[in-house]
């Protein structure tokens, strides 16, 4: 396969396998760009992307932009907060003001579930879903999976354990599809208030019990609580939740094997992880960062191509 069959990226569940291996093999590409001293190549000179966040992020919004310049494309940025948005103004009025402008590609992260999806299908720019509420986050769990190849070799057959919140996430969500498609094994672990009902129908084990998450693993992706977007308590307190399911190092060190630790970002240290495990050799973490920027580059340039 030489090329996405859409021009938007707005989920992991439209990717079939094999689009997901051609952003791997692409991003390993520009993952040796981005070691060279000179980082900077100009596949997408004459592209201009707009960054449109209608929701905080550092991470993914530094990630996206780096990516972009590193891909020599004009780059405008915008956020919702001191916006018309504020005034009043829809979504697809904002965007149509900055598709005035001339903008090719547009990067979205909305709070609410589908918003991108809408956009693509009524605006002739690209979409590339930088988030949408709970549904999905799917540069997140390409850049997850990336992460588990290089350290790996491979995704096949890996065991890997999403642990935390997995109700609010979308991270958890994207990441469940990437690993299904790849033919990782995948176990969700977490108290029982903030597991869906439904998620056995995705096809993964469901676990209460964080001991028994970690002795079945070979990698743990482990998530924050996402307090922003819960309106009522699902547990008595982060102490609590801590006590239960936060990750320290005598609890990896009682294990008998190592696993390899992730985090999407930001961590809540001394929450659900230890800063002894949070920067120890078992994590990954700051290698997810850096794979983030190689697989974002690879997505842009590959949606590239289909710029009319």
């Amino acid at each position: 396969m030489e090329e996405l069959r859409s021009k938007h990226l707005l989920g992991i569940q439209d990717l079939t396998r094999e689009e997901i291996e051609l952003i791997f093999n692409t991003a390993d590409n520009f993952k040796e760009v981005i070691n060279r001293p000179i980082k900077k190549v100009p596949s997408l000179r004459d592209i201009t992307i707009a960054n449109v966040f209608f929701e905080n992020s550092t991470r993914t919004r530094l990630s996206f932009e780096l990516a972009e310049k590193r891909l020599s494309a004009d780059v405008v940025n915008f956020s919702s907060s001191g916006s018309s948005v504020k005034k009043g103004e829809t979504l697809l009025d904002t965007v149509n003001n900055i598709l005035a402008m001339k903008v090719d590609m547009v990067v979205m992260r909305h709070a609410s579930p589908g918003a991108p999806h809408f956009l693509a299908r009524n605006i002739q720019a690209n979409v590339v879903n930088a988030g949408d509420g709970t549904h999905e986050h799917p540069t997140q769990a390409l850049l997850d999976t990336f992460s588990i190849r290089s350290k790996f070799g491979g995704v096949e057959g890996k065991k890997v354990a999403i642990i935390g919140d997995i109700l609010h996430s979308r991270v958890a969500l994207s990441n469940i599809f990437a690993l299904n498609k790849l033919g990782a094994e995948v176990m969700v672990c977490g108290p029982a208030t903030l597991l869906p009902k439904h998620i056995k129908s995705l096809g993964v084990k469901v676990t209460l019990d964080l001991r028994e998450a970690l002795e079945w693993c070979e990698v743990a992706n482990v998530l924050r609580i996402q307090l922003e977007r819960q309106q009522v308590k699902y547990f008595p307190s982060l102490r609590e939740y801590s006590l239960y399911y936060g990750i320290n190092k005598q609890l990896l060190d009682s294990l008998n094997k190592p696993i390899t630790i992730m985090h999407p970002g930001p961590i809540n240290r001394g929450v659900e992880l230890n800063s002894d495990v949070a920067d120890s050799e078992h994590s990954i973490i700051l290698e997810q960062v850096e794979n983030g920027v190689a697989v974002r580059m690879a997505v842009l340039y590959l949606l590239a191509s289909k710029v009319k």
